[in-house]
């Protein structure tokens, strides 16, 4: 068999056969962290179970899995806690398994975190496949793993959950599956605020397919809603080239290429009118129905969310906030490290996804991730929760994962490998000092 018929028989592999080592390599690094948190929290007299099941905003999704919404605590200065800000999916699926099963509410939220955590994975090898090919896949998954605060993956958070349910929806988008893409996305609504951003993404690539269709006929007479051949495209170097009867808008997920296409490479696949029209009109209507049935349930009106989440001191701001919060902290010496390092990091937040941007990442992509981080950095939330609600962002890793994969295998375990370390010693001490409100 010749290398070409080897990588082409390759390609019809099943994914999640192709994204295996990618998962084993995830399920090795979770792994590691949770047995450094275990010995880690054993040395302290602490819990690590508790720690990731009862802790933080877990106990309130183990409250609304038991008990319904209605709790809420009141505050000294005034404010009012409601539980109504935490979105239903996750304590949905507590209240689930917990029926099915003699898993408790809180273990119930464990297990589906960790089921979703390895969905989440497999969801980002996709994308990254379709976009980069197979290597630069399996470094995606493996850099969102070894992530400093990856140890919010393993816990009964709905960050996984919201993670895999934007990762399936994007690929879906990019393979021109519009009705599943509406599906997920209305999901991710049901699972966190930023939901919006997956809608978005879903909202704008389909508009842009309209505005193709009216500007370019489909070629060798294609009629509307109907695949045509796909045309000879010009690739740059080193970018994933098509194989043999590969779908329009494809890069040919097993090619070993590694750098990113060249401009106007992807085009999503087509699809007729009414099944994008469909995905568009399901998108959004897991955030908004839970958005409007909070509103009636307050008796404040469809804006009644903000006002349970004014409640917690959240809100949208342009930044001003968390500027604020920055320049405090150079009124010391001391603490001015750790505002330099804040900016540090913002900084490269904006870097990569700029050089997405420039490498001409699929727009579905760069809108989803701009929203993300929008609504992440933007906010007035409470800062130390900032690094988990960028978690979810992962097409910013896609130009790091293009450059551990140029790397000679060797290097690039070496480099993994202390990621993981790093993280794991973090997440544990994290967990076991501040860790995530």
């Amino acid at each position: 068999m010749t290398d070409r018929e080897t990588r082409v028989g390759s390609c019809r592999a099943p994914l999640l056969r192709r994204a295996a080592p990618a998962l084993l390599g995830y399920a090795a690094v979770r792994a590691l962290g949770l047995l450094v948190l275990a010995v880690w929290s054993a040395a302290r007299g602490a819990s690590a179970h508790t720690l990731l099941t009862a802790r933080w905003d877990s106990l309130w999704y183990t409250r609304v899995a038991e008990l319904g919404y209605g709790y809420e605590v009141r505050l000294p200065n005034g404010d009012v806690h409601s539980n109504l800000a935490f979105f239903p999916l996750l304590p949905w699926l507590e209240r689930s398994l917990h029926a099915l099963t003699p898993l408790s509410y809180a273990d119930a939220g464990l297990v589906v975190a960790l089921v979703a955590s390895v969905a989440a994975a497999a969801g980002i090898f996709a994308v990254a496949e379709r976009v980069h090919g197979p290597r630069v896949a399996l470094c995606a998954v493996l850099l969102w793993a070894v992530l400093p605060v990856g140890i919010v993956q393993s816990m009964a958070y709905s960050e996984s959950l919201f993670t895999a349910l934007a990762a399936w929806s994007l690929y879906a988008v990019l393979t021109g599956r519009w009705v599943g893409a509406g599906l997920l996305a209305a999901l991710a609504g049901l699972t966190r605020p930023v939901g919006a951003a997956v809608v978005a993404a879903v909202w704008v690539a389909a508009v842009i397919s309209f505005a193709r269709d009216r500007s370019a006929p489909d070629p060798h007479g294609a009629r509307s809603g109907q695949r045509a051949p796909t045309p000879a495209r010009s690739y740059g170097e080193g970018s994933a080239q098509p194989t043999d009867g590969a779908r329009e808008g494809s890069y040919a997920p097993c090619a070993t290429g590694a750098s990113p296409p060249s401009p106007g490479a992807h085009v999503t696949p087509r699809a007729p009118v009414w099944r994008r029209a469909l995905g568009m009109a399901l998108a959004p209507l897991g955030a908004a129905g839970y958005v409007l049935w909070v509103g009636h349930r307050t008796g404040a009106g469809p804006l009644g969310y903000l006002d349970v989440q004014a409640g917690w001191r959240n809100g949208f701001d342009g930044g001003y906030a968390f500027t604020r919060f920055v320049a405090a902290k150079f009124t010391s010496f001391p603490s001015a490290l750790a505002g330099l390092g804040l900016i540090i990091g913002v900084a490269l937040l904006i870097w990569l996804y700029v050089t997405g941007v420039r490498r001409r990442q699929p727009v579905e992509l760069l809108v989803y991730t701009g929203a993300v981080l929008a609504l992440a950095l933007c906010a007035s939330s409470y800062f130390g929760s900032k690094p988990r609600l960028l978690m979810p962002a992962f097409p910013l890793l896609l130009p790091l994962a293009c450059a551990l994969a140029r790397l000679r295998t060797s290097r690039s375990v070496l480099v993994t490998a202390g990621l993981a370390v790093a993280s794991a010693v973090y997440g544990a001490f994290w967990l076991n000092g501040s860790g995530p409100p």
